[in-house]
């Protein structure tokens, strides 16, 4: 048995694996958990991010309005499931320059001491990582972008590694870049951003084709006894179009640039109608999970066609068992 170490947090939604299911990652049944149309303006619902709150959930989403302005907005729970998602954008305190919005989407959030950390693509004459926190999920404090246009998929480590801060990010372009590999960087500050290391990269025949395209980190990393459990997505160019697919991996815990072990098998990909029909077809984004060091329980928050959000479950030792099933070689 291998373990999560982090909080016991028994409260996370779940569900158990149906029964004969050949899988790694299943569905919660009543998916999607948030509609497109949740909000008075909002054309889609995805992309978004959760975590432990008081007693029960906040999260910050994505919601593109029906003039399809890109904003995050943040939002609360009691069970996880059921979101009260705020009308209004999240409003940043902090310097003029930074706090000026092009548009804003695809959050993460992660905790770090006593402040929730936020971090998101940041429109700055391009794409960049945007980071801010927040103490109550009410008011929200910009920082420096991490980066230089052009980047995206920026996502924190829940603990400093070696005393900095650490980050992982996809560099890519000013369009829907057709490359795109995963770093790691990291800061004393928060501010300044160095030692960029190499994680991994895309995998160009079909030894793992659903990963040929790019890749990206998703949520924020799980600390395990093994290493650092890495959920991601993966994307292929297909005759129709870019397909977004789950994947694992699982990095050193004091040197995370270095891959342990990597599946080289999806994890889950669109199957579902809400997952193969929206604004963008085909698409399974992850940015979240809740976890629960006492079971190893893991509830995966996803965004399914670019429209609406949905909810899958595993555990730890079935996503380190899948990798060693189906290894890719690293």
């Amino acid at each position: 048995m291998s373990k999560i170490i982090g909080e016991t947090l028994a409260h996370i939604p779940w569900q158990e694996k149906p029964e004969g299911l050949n899988a790694p990652v299943w569905r919660y049944d009543q998916n999607p958990i948030i509609q497109r149309d949740a909000t008075p303006n909002s054309n889609s619902i995805f992309n978004s991010a959760v975590i432990p709150f008081g007693e029960g959930f906040a999260g910050v989403f994505r919601c593109d309005s029906r003039s399809v302005s890109m904003d995050i907005f943040a939002g609360f729970s009691e069970d996880g499931i059921n979101w009260s998602i705020n009308e209004e954008p999240i409003v940043f305190q902090g310097d003029e320059e930074i706090i000026k919005r092009e548009y804003r989407y695809d959050p993460r959030v992660c905790k770090i001491d006593d402040k929730y950390y936020i971090t998101w693509c940041n429109g700055y004459h391009g794409p960049t990582i945007g980071i801010a926190y927040t103490y109550d999920f009410q008011t929200f404090h910009q920082l420096e972008n991490a980066f230089l246009p052009y980047n995206r998929n920026g996502v924190l480590f829940p603990r400093k590694i070696g005393n900095h801060y650490a980050m992982l990010s996809r560099p890519s372009d000013t369009g829907h870049t057709p490359f795109g590999d995963i770093f790691y960087s990291e800061s004393p500050d928060l501010t300044f951003w160095g030692k960029h290391r190499y994680v991994m990269g895309t995998i160009n025949s079909d030894a793992s084709a659903w990963q040929s395209k790019k890749i990206g980190p998703g949520p924020v990393p799980i600390e395990t006894d093994q290493g650092w459990l890495l959920i991601y997505h993966g994307v292929i160019n297909t005759c129709n179009g870019f397909v977004y697919r789950i994947g694992c991996a699982l990095l050193d815990l004091e040197q995370p640039w270095k891959v342990k072990a990597r599946s080289r098998n999806y994890i889950l990909g669109p199957q579902t109608l809400y997952e193969c029909v929206g604004d963008v077809p085909n698409v399974t984004f992850p940015c979240a999970t809740l976890t629960d060091a006492a079971t190893g329980r893991i509830a995966i928050y996803y965004g399914c066609a670019d429209t609406v959000t949905g909810l899958a479950f595993t555990t730890v030792d079935e996503l380190l068992s899948y990798m060693e099933k189906y290894p890719l070689e690293v």
